[in-house]
């Protein structure tokens, strides 16, 4: 069985900086990490190593315009 939390929504560059700082800090602690989404706390135990993938995606359309994308995903079992 598998729990998944998501939250989508628009935001200002600085606000998702910010968020992205504060999981830097919550990995950085060496302990147990509290990751806020939406309006919800969701407590994770990364160990010392984890797996890390970043994807950056570039789209060109003539109809809907151009689109950039970067996802990083960031996994490992507790």
């Amino acid at each position: 069985m598998s729990d998944q939390t998501t939250n989508a929504e628009k935001i200002d560059r600085d606000a998702v900086a910010d968020r992205l700082n504060d999981l830097a800090g919550e990995l950085r602690s060496g302990e147990n990490m509290t990751v806020r989404v939406g309006n919800k706390d969701v407590a994770l135990t990364p160990p010392e190593t984890v797996d890390y993938r970043i994807d950056v995606i570039e789209k060109q359309s003539r109809f809907r315009g151009d689109r950039e994308t970067v996802r990083i995903e960031i996994d490992w079992k507790p």
